[in-house]
């Protein structure tokens, strides 16, 4: 396994990041149909080796190991008073307190709040204390995420060791799909639930599905969290698709004569029509991303929870306009 142990000398920490790197570019190169020819000399691979060095002592105080059920797993504080992501089949349901050990090797507890088990996303809270945790941001930008993209994972395989250290392992995006991302990130035992980063430190992934024999591992993307933010701190637990869905804009869209995304219904009372959005305004952008195909909005527009404020860009009459929108709670349908 290639993979940067955080605690060893510098020198032979810069040989084993580089060919990581290495190795993942061949991968990502002739294992994704949608990865981006990646770069390989040395420059290149010197400035990602950098950017990792940098960025490291920032996120790697926002990694815990996790003790529970016998097992030892990972996960990643994410908010100054101790909210957690790690992944569902982790905790495996609400209410269960952990063992959580921090970078320092003190230990604190946990307790699990709600998951989606149908993307294995899962939020927990830590112990109150009197003084701010440390924490890391997570991406809101979850269509960015794309192959291609260089990115670090973070985790405690085969459990806590101080004198190790959390382990740091280099590839890159391979696969996005609605609820997930692929990578060539090598993991193991012990890593599940733990970030996975992209190079402004931001969360992006949780380590869910690790296959030590292949050469890629699934992890949960930001978009199960946003939509179903507010149903897990109310610890409910997600057992099928649309239950907790993210923010509701309100609109029905399809791809116009022309191959451009177009609004095609606008519902009554909804945030779009209190926005000004008509049917017939041909959707540009979303949050500075161009928006080309119904698939790429829905995924977006799921992704941000409801109160979060999107600014779309819209066309019409051959001319454009920004409107911000707040989006509002899924109204409930009956029977549900």
């Amino acid at each position: 396994m290639l993979s940067l142990c955080t605690h060893l000398p510098r020198r032979a920490a810069t040989i084993l990041v580089v060919l990581k790197i290495i190795a993942a570019s061949a991968l990502a190169a002739s294992g994704s149909d949608k990865s981006v020819e990646p770069k390989t000399d040395i420059a290149s691979l010197l400035k990602v080796q950098s950017d990792v060095q940098k960025l490291l002592p920032q996120v790697r105080l926002a990694l815990v190991a996790i003790q529970t059920g016998g097992g030892t797993a990972s996960g990643v504080i994410i908010s100054p008073d101790g909210l957690l992501l790690t992944a569902a089949h982790v905790p495996g349901g609400p209410g269960k307190d952990m063992r959580i050990i921090l970078e320092d090797g003190s230990v604190t507890t946990a307790k699990s709040l709600g998951l989606d088990k149908t993307t294995d996303a899962a939020l927990a809270q830590l112990k109150k204390r009197d003084k701010p945790w440390p924490f890391v941001n997570l991406s809101r930008e979850v269509i960015k995420a794309q192959p291609g993209e260089w990115c670090f994972a973070l985790g405690h395989p085969g459990g806590f060791d101080k004198s190790r250290g959390p382990v740091l392992r280099v590839g890159k995006i391979v696969k996005q799909t609605a609820n997930s991302l692929h990578t060539d990130c090598v993991l193991m035992g012990g890593d599940s639930g733990g970030p996975l980063f992209n190079f402004h430190g931001e969360v992006i992934g949780i380590h869910s599905q690790i296959w030590e024999n292949r050469d890629q591992n699934v992890h949960v993307s930001m978009a199960p969290f946003l939509r179903s933010w507010e149903a897990m701190q109310k610890s409910q637990v997600i057992k099928t698709w649309g239950i907790g869905a993210g923010g509701y804009l309100g609109v029905a869209t399809r791809m116009s004569d022309n191959a451009e995304l177009e609004v095609a219904d606008v519902i009554d009372g909804s945030p779009a029509q209190k926005a000004g959005i008509h049917a017939g305004d041909v959707i540009v952008g979303l949050n500075g991303s161009a928006m080309t195909d119904q698939p790429q909005f829905t995924a977006t527009v799921r992704a941000r929870a409801a109160g979060d404020t999107i600014l779309l860009k819209l066309r019409s009459s051959g001319k454009e306009r920004i409107v911000s929108v707040k989006l509002a709670q899924k109204p409930q349908e009956e029977g549900q």
